[in-house]
C-alpha cells in the first residue's frame, strides 16, 4: 500500500501487473485508514472509471474527519432504509427542514415519490457509505437523459441531498457523494408577465363570477392555494385602505394547512380596483364570514383545473369576438393563476416599492429571492429607465 496516499490498486488475477508486468485489467482502487480510537483499519474499495481519483477523496475527507475525532465504522444502513426514516421523521415532526419548521405535508409527499420513483429503484439496496459519487453523477444524469427538465432533476436530488447532509452530521458516513455534482441549470419556462392593459382586458373578458378570483391573484399576488383557503373573515373592505389577511393555504390532501413559510402569512393591501371586484362578489354570493370567497361552495375550495377552463373558454370567445370584427386585432393571450402571481410581483416591482414592502407584500422571507424570480424589466421599460438617467444627468448641480 502506498504510505503517501493510503489507497493501493486491486488487479485481476489474470493481470501481468500481479507478476511484475505492466497492467492490462481495470483494476479496483482500496483506500485504508486507521482510527486510533477504536483501533481498527477502515477499508472502502471504489470500482469504475474513476476509482483512484474517488478512493483519493474518500481517504481526504475520512483523515480529515479523523483529525476532528469524527470518524466512524462505516455504516450499514442503506439509501432506502435512510429514506424511509426520513419520511416517517418529517411526518412525525422529528426530522425538521433548515429553518427549523415541520415540513410541510405537499414537501413530504413529493420528498415521498422522489425517494420511490428515482432513489430508491437506482441505489435503495447500497449502503450509505458505499454510494460513490460517480454512481451519484450516474443518478443525475439518467434523470435528465430521460427527459426532466432541470428543475425537475435538482428536485428529484432533494431527498438524498437530506439524507446525506443528517448522515455526516450524525458521522454515519465520511463522504458526502452528492458534493460537487454537474447538475442541470436550466431556468425552464420562463413565466408570462401581463401588461397592465392586458391584466384589465383578461379580468374583463371572464364571466362575473370569475373576475374576482383571477383579480386577486393578478392585483393581489396571492398563490394559488391560499386563493383556495381564503375565508371572508380575512378580508377588511371596510378599513383604509382595504386588506388580506393570508394565514392559510389549501392542501390536496391535508387540507387547510398554514402558509408555505412563516413569510407567507401575511397583510396584503387592496388596490382599489381589485377592492371593487371583491365587494361586488361578496354582495353576489352572499356568503358569510366564515365562508370561502372562492370556493365552490362556502365550504368546498375550487377546483383549479376547472376555474382554468372556464377562463380559456371566456378567453377564447373574446378572442373570436374580436377576429370577427377585425381580422389583424390584438388577441388576448392566457395566464395561468400563478402568472397573475408573477404579474403582481413585476407591478410591484415597477411601483417601486422597497425591498421591505415588495417582500412583505409578496410573501417571501428573503428580497433577493422576490428580485431573483420576478425583477425581470418589461420591454416597454427601457425608457423609463433611459429618462430616469437623463434628468440625472441633466440636472444642474456638481
Amino acid at each position: 500500500m502506498s504510505t503517501k496516499t493510503g489507497i493501493e490498486p486491486r488487479h485481476a488475477r489474470s493481470c501481468r501487473a500481479r507478476k511484475g508486468g505492466r497492467c492490462n485489467c481495470s483494476p479496483t482502487w482500496r483506500a485504508s485508514i486507521w482510527n486510533p480510537q477504536t483501533k481498527t483499519l477502515i477499508r472502502r474499495v471504489f470500482t469504475g472509471e474513476h476509482a483512484k481519483i474517488e478512493a483519493q477523496l474518500w481517504r481526504a475527507d475520512a483523515a480529515k474527519a479523523r483529525s476532528m475525532g469524527a470518524l466512524r465504522a462505516p455504516t450499514r444502513l442503506t439509501v432506502g432504509r435512510a429514506g424511509d426514516a426520513l419520511v416517517a421523521g418529517m411526518r412525525d415532526g422529528t426530522i425538521l427542514d433548515r429553518s427549523g419548521k415541520r415540513y410541510k405535508p405537499a414537501t413530504i409527499r413529493t420528498y415521498e415519490y422522489a425517494l420511490d420513483v428515482a432513489i430508491k429503484p437506482a441505489l435503495g439496496d447500497k449502503a450509505l457509505g458505499a454510494v460513490t459519487q460517480g454512481d451519484a453523477q450516474a443518478l443525475v444524469d439518467d434523470l435528465h437523459a430521460s427527459g426532466l427538465s432541470a428543475s425537475t432533476v435538482r428536485n428529484r436530488l432533494d431527498p438524498l441531498r437530506v439524507i446525506y447532509r443528517r448522515a455526516r452530521r450524525r458521522g454515519q458516513v465520511v463522504i458526502d457523494p452528492m458534493r460537487d455534482l454537474d447538475v442541470p441549470t436550466g431556468r425552464g419556462r420562463r413565466e408570462r408577465v401581463a401588461t397592465r392593459q392586458e391584466a384589465d382586458e383578461l379580468i374583463g373578458a371572464l364571466p362575473d363570477g370569475e373576475r374576482a378570483l383571477w383579480a386577486t391573484a393578478i392585483y393581489g399576488g396571492l398563490r394559488r392555494g391560499e386563493l383556495r383557503a381564503l375565508r371572508w373573515s380575512d378580508l377588511d373592505l371596510a378599513g383604509e385602505p382595504g386588506t388580506i389577511h393570508v394565514q392559510r393555504t389549501w392542501d390536496d390532501i391535508e387540507g387547510e394547512v398554514p402558509t408555505k413559510s412563516e413569510a407567507g402569512a401575511r397583510i396584503v393591501p387592496l388596490a382599489g380596483r381589485l377592492r371593487a371586484l371583491v365587494i361586488a362578489h361578496r354582495l353576489t354570493t352572499g356568503r358569510g364570514d366564515n365562508d370561502l370567497v372562492f370556493g365552490r361552495s362556502s365550504t368546498l375550495p375550487f377546483i383549479p383545473s376547472t376555474v382554468r377552463s372556464r377562463a380559456l373558454r371566456a378567453w377564447g370567445a373574446e378572442n373570436a369576438r374580436r377576429l370577427k370584427s377585425d381580422p389583424h386585432a390584438t388577441l388576448i393571450v392566457p395566464v395561468t393563476l400563478h402568472e397573475g402571481r408573477h404579474s403582481n410581483a413585476s407591478y410591484l416591482i415597477e411601483a417601486g416599492l422597497n425591498d421591505l414592502e415588495l417582500t412583505a407584500t409578496i410573501g417571501h422571507s428573503d428580497p433577493r429571492t422576490t428580485k431573483m424570480i420576478y425583477g425581470h424589466l418589461f420591454p416597454d421599460s427601457a425608457a423609463t429607465v433611459a429618462a430616469k438617467i437623463d434628468a440625472y444627468l441633466d440636472a444642474d448641480g456638481p
